[in-house]
């Protein structure tokens, strides 16, 4: 797998963020956290990741708000944001598309290693 693929996980909860960190870098992906959507938007915009792995319920900055942000910005417009969400309403994964999102994951309805494969499989297109 090509190293210069940088996945960014935007996700508060510190035990799936470390636990989704640990397997991803067993696959040789490249991780880097974010804990909020302030934080989330930062790293977007100076390190360009080749993924972002976006939980919507955040603090500072909702998922929805930074996929506003990468949707209206000619420099990050066509980054490639997948939602891992507990949110599993129609419209908020109707809104999530409707903002740019690849895929829409309702975290009780995927198992990481699903997970894993889904961001493998992506990367391995890039």
């Amino acid at each position: 797998m090509d190293t210069n693929l940088k996945v960014l996980l935007v996700e508060d909860d510190p035990f799936l963020s470390n636990l989704l960190k640990v397997r991803l870098q067993k696959e040789n992906v490249d991780v880097f956290l974010a804990r909020d959507g302030e934080e989330a938007l930062k790293k977007i915009e100076e390190d360009k990741p080749s993924l972002v792995l976006l939980d919507l319920i955040l603090p500072k900055k909702s998922g929805f708000e930074i996929l506003e942000k990468i949707s209206t910005d000619p420099q990050l417009k066509d980054m490639p944001v997948i939602i891992l969400s507990n949110l599993g309403q129609t419209s908020d994964i109707q809104r999530g598309k409707e903002l740019g999102a690849i895929e829409y994951y309702v975290k009780a309805k995927i198992s990481i290693d699903d997970l894993v494969g889904k961001v493998k499989t992506f990367l391995t297109k890039k």
